[in-house]
């Protein structure tokens, strides 16, 4: 009895990032995630909205600020990317035990002789789709015979969700470009070039001439994905997760009885965590009631933690609305998100200090959301509005000295002209968002130039002079004027 025929779905999620980040949000509202890039804040990744007002994807983001002024932006957070892709991953399961990851923003499955379970393909496909939609994630699939010719066709097929029949795969390939075979920028881009635009231009020349101009990679390419060379689905091997089970003879239901089972399942926790040098950044509790539902209470933390009477404590808020229903009769305790603790001597210093924020942070963030628990890093730039990121307080280690630099503004903002006499001094009344102030001393000037590597629209005019201005009426404010335009401006107000 001759196998099945193989069959791939290669899933591709292009807005995987700014999706991840806007869950929650208003989805009609542009959104972007950005990047420091070059020593400049670059867009990664941008929402349809976003897309409509301007914004593009490796654009920088004080002149996507200029075409869409109502973006709202999150910092990247690589880690929490590849957390999500590794549960969207194990999700997939669902669909058949061969499930791996495709780059940053995409996955493949093995579907081989499992599609029939869902109905058949088509079925298959658009349930995976549908569900990927509801849970906030954009999505495009196809199915193939080989691996590389599903990733070309979701990634550069012109249906969101397409399937080639068994043999099928060259006709559908040959009309798309050459860098639908996953070959390098470069690459793609000499082709181009050459006038070879798709890939029926490729397989019409002799191999022994691609491979001297091009090299081999681009035939292994175009063999993987006419299938003349094999290319498996494997699926990344996994720690198993720390987790510990506690049975009851008869069902419980006091919230005493639940903390002191609680304390024993930590304690049960923490020793395999420090067997393994490993310690818990997030914890899930799983309450399995004796009807056969369940509940569950979960914790983040803001620094990996192995000591039970502490974590204990953290759960008293996550198991306040916890209904015990008929009664619990097992309760099971993992670490879905462990870092690595090596034993550390206790000492009365710095350390001690860091762990008090991070307790702080831990309790912050499970009242209102670790995503909303930002800090400030310094970044490598002199230029006042970029020379500072934004990232998250729980996974970012703070930074004890910052670069030497003068004084800067409580709030920077975007420049704001000022109705006012042109001259070299600060002038001595203007007015600002309605007041008319006026000056009582000024420092300065501090000359600021432009980075003449990165094309920044809000710096296109020029070097700047910047002035600190204490008026009478109470605002300590930041002016500077633009030497080769004139014109005073106001970007920033101290504290």
């Amino acid at each position: 009895m001759s196998s099945p025929p193989r069959r791939i779905l290669s899933l591709w999620l292009p807005r995987f990032a700014s999706d991840r980040e806007g869950r929650g949000m208003a989805p009609d509202g542009p959104f972007a995630v950005t990047a420091m890039q070059a020593g400049a804040a670059r867009l990664v990744c941008v929402n349809p909205a976003g897309r409509r007002g301007g914004a593009r994807p490796g654009q920088a983001l004080a002149e996507a600020r200029a075409l869409c002024p109502d973006l709202i932006t999150r910092p990247h957070d690589p880690a929490a990317d590849a957390r999500a892709q590794a549960a969207l991953r194990r999700w997939a399961g669902r669909y058949c035990p061969w499930v791996g990851t495709e780059g940053p923003d995409g996955l493949v499955l093995d579907i081989t002789g499992s599609a029939h379970l869902m109905g058949g393909e088509g079925a298959l496909l658009d349930d995976l789709l549908a569900r990927l939609g509801r849970m906030g994630f954009a999505a495009r699939g196809a199915i193939a015979d080989t691996r590389g010719a599903a990733w070309a066709l979701a990634r550069h097929g012109r249906q969101p969700g397409r399937i080639i029949a068994a043999g099928q795969g060259a006709a559908a390939l040959a009309p798309l470009p050459p860098a639908a075979l996953r070959i390098a920028p470069e690459t793609a881009e000499a082709l181009d070039r050459l006038g070879l635009r798709c890939i029926a231009d490729l397989t019409a020349l002799p191999r022994a001439t691609l491979a001297r101009r091009f090299g081999q990679a681009l035939l292994l390419r175009l063999d993987q994905a006419l299938g003349a060379v094999p290319e498996p689905v494997a699926p990344r091997d996994e720690a198993p997760l720390p987790a510990v089970r506690l049975s009851f003879p008869d069902p419980i239901g006091l919230r005493g009885d639940i903390d002191a089972a609680l304390l024993r399942l930590l304690e049960r926790l923490c020793t395999h965590l420090q067997a393994a040098e490993l310690g818990a950044r997030r914890l899930r509790l799983d309450l399995l009631r004796a009807d056969g539902s369940r509940a569950e209470a979960q914790i983040g933390l803001a620094r990996p933690m192995r000591d039970a009477t502490a974590m204990a404590r953290l759960f008293d808020r996550a198991l306040e609305d916890v209904d015990a229903g008929f009664g619990i009769d097992a309760l099971r305790l993992s670490a879905p998100v462990t870092e690595p603790l090596a034993a550390a001597q206790i000492t009365t210093g710095g350390q001690m200090q860091a762990d008090d924020l991070s307790d702080l942070l831990t309790r912050l963030g499970n009242r209102v959301g670790f995503e909303r628990l930002t800090r400030f890093l310094p970044a490598d730039s002199h230029i006042p509005e970029r020379s500072f990121v934004t990232a998250s307080a729980a996974h970012a280690d703070p930074v004890a000295d910052w670069p030497a630099a003068p004084p800067r503004p409580l709030l920077i903002f975007p420049p704001e002209p000022l109705a006012a006499r042109d001259s070299r001094d600060p002038p001595r009344r203007f007015t600002w968002r309605r007041q008319r102030l006026q000056v009582l001393q000024a420092e300065g000037p501090e000359r600021i130039t432009p980075e003449w590597w990165l094309d920044d629209p809000a710096w296109r005019s020029g070097l700047r002079d910047y002035w600190v201005v204490q008026t009478r009426e109470g605002p300590r404010l930041w002016l500077f004027r633009t030497p080769q335009v004139g014109g005073w401006a106001v970007q920033g107000v101290f504290a």
